[in-house]
């Protein structure tokens, strides 16, 4: 099978489709399978393990968008299927133009990160479902008829699977296929410092940081470690230097999966402040390193963390009651302890030949 794969990111870039696409192309590689991905980006692809062409994101949005369709077309004209993990809209022209068969994995809702990010929306993904407003309820528009132009449609939580069901896409289409824990055989466990609570990701407004970063404060002793970048990073560390955290956040920049891997295997707790969420890789890969995971109760999140069993859950937006979960952790050693032992355990159904053989199988019956 040919397989040519869209995304938004792609290493050096930092988050979970970045992660995503060079593990499961060299899964299929491993298979016997042929890749070629279609990316956009700021220079040079970090990691190839297969041919990656690049679309400069210099170029204004319209250019590089177009770019990217008329590439992947390109790409699928010699491909058995196109799979899409973000720029929908630029996968469906790309898989009608070549008239090879589209399975985009849904990360988000493209139409709500949109909105949020261009000013139209400030509210919650479940009130844009049914927001008005000519420009919110174009983009919905736009999402949907991208969508409605895939054979299948992943997502990696029953929650987004319930989001897709009021889109109007026939529910056959829909596939739930959880994201996969990481191999942790061989990994390193970093010796952070005592305390150390720590967050791998992508540095954007859903994120949330300021939430972590001001629940730290409330906590004497605290640290917290923040692995990756993104463009809230200056606003950040700002944040942290005003509130006098200097020494105890700290922000380690974008580094290799398994460095990432290995500072939330020595974590006291990985630490998911988000607003909004999927289903994030970074729950299950602490999850599965047996790092209990404070995480805010949105999305897809209590699907694979659930509260005093291997990590505990508070609501978005609340400071108070991360920093009180945290404290929790740090006082209470015997609940630490309770919570790590069943971290790995709770996750080992979603291991990487399981999750992505099924996804292999949606591309194969795709064609």
């Amino acid at each position: 099978m040919r397989v040519v794969l869209l995304t938004g990111i792609w290493p050096p870039d930092v988050g979970g489709p970045a992660t995503h696409g060079p593990d499961f192309v060299r899964y299929l590689l491993g298979r016997g399978h042929e890749a070629h991905v279609v990316t956009m980006a700021d220079g040079e692809p970090a990691d190839r393990p297969c041919p990656v062409q690049t679309v400069s994101r210099r170029l204004p949005f319209p250019v590089r968008y177009s770019l990217v369709a008329a590439r992947g077309a390109h790409a699928a004209r010699r491909a058995d299927v196109v799979y899409a993990t973000a720029t929908y809209a630029a996968a469906a022209a790309a898989s009608e133009l070549s008239r090879t068969p589209l399975v985009a994995k849904l990360v988000s809702d493209p139409a709500y990160e949109r909105a949020m990010r261009y000013g139209r929306f400030a509210g919650s993904l479940e009130e844009f479902q049914g927001a008005g407003g000519a420009a919110v309820s174009g983009l919905r528009r736009a999402r949907t008829r991208a969508l409605r132009s895939a054979r299948r449609v992943v997502v990696p939580s029953e929650y987004m699977a319930r989001i897709a069901h009021g889109w109007g896409l026939e529910p056959g289409r829909i596939a739930v296929v959880p994201n996969p824990t990481p191999a942790v055989g061989g990994l390193s466990v970093e010796a952070l410092e005592p305390n150390t609570f720590v967050f791998a990701g992508r540095l954007t407004r859903q994120k949330a940081l300021g939430t972590a970063i001001d629940a730290v404060a409330r906590v004497p002793g605290a640290r917290l470690l923040i692995v990756g970048d993104g463009p809230e990073r200056r606003d950040l560390e700002r944040r942290a230097h005003e509130a006098g955290l200097d020494g105890r956040v700290s922000f380690r920049g974008a580094v290799p999966w398994a460095e990432a891997l290995a500072a939330l295997a020595g974590a006291t707790a990985a630490v998911l402040p988000s607003d909004w969420e999927n289903l994030p890789h970074a729950a299950v890969e602490a999850l599965a390193l047996g790092t209990p995971v404070v995480a805010t109760a949105v999305g897809g999140v209590p699907e694979v963390v659930r509260d005093g069993e291997n990590g505990l859950l508070v609501p978005a937006g609340r400071s108070d009651e991360l920093a009180a979960a945290l404290a929790r952790l740090l006082e209470d050693g015997a609940l630490r302890a309770r919570l790590a032992a069943a971290a790995a355990p709770s996750v080992a159904g979603l291991g990487r030949e399981a999750v992505y053989g099924r996804l292999e199988t949606l591309l194969a019956e795709a064609q």
